[in-house]
C-alpha cells in the first residue's frame, strides 16, 4: 500500500508532549498501538511537511463548498 492508495482502515491519532520533553504521535487501530516519539526539532520538521502536503492537496482537490 502506498501513500496514494485508499483504505477502509480507521485509526485514532493523538499528538502531544511527553514528560521526557519529546513530542509523541500515537496511532491506535485494530490490534495496533504505535507510539512514535520525536524531539521538538523533528516534530517541527514533520509539521512543516504536513503543512506543505496540505497546500499541495488544496491545489489538486476540488474546492469544497461550505
Amino acid at each position: 500500500m502506498g501513500i496514494n492508495s485508499e483504505s477502509d482502515v480507521s485509526a485514532n491519532l493523538q499528538i502531544g508532549p511527553t514528560s521526557a520533553g519529546m513530542v509523541r504521535i500515537y496511532i491506535e487501530a485494530d490490534g495496533v498501538d504505535l507510539p512514535m516519539d520525536f524531539d521538538p526539532e523533528e516534530a517541527e520538521e514533520i509539521a512543516e511537511e504536513i503543512r506543505a502536503a496540505a497546500m499541495r492537496a488544496r491545489a489538486v482537490s476540488p474546492k469544497s463548498k461550505g
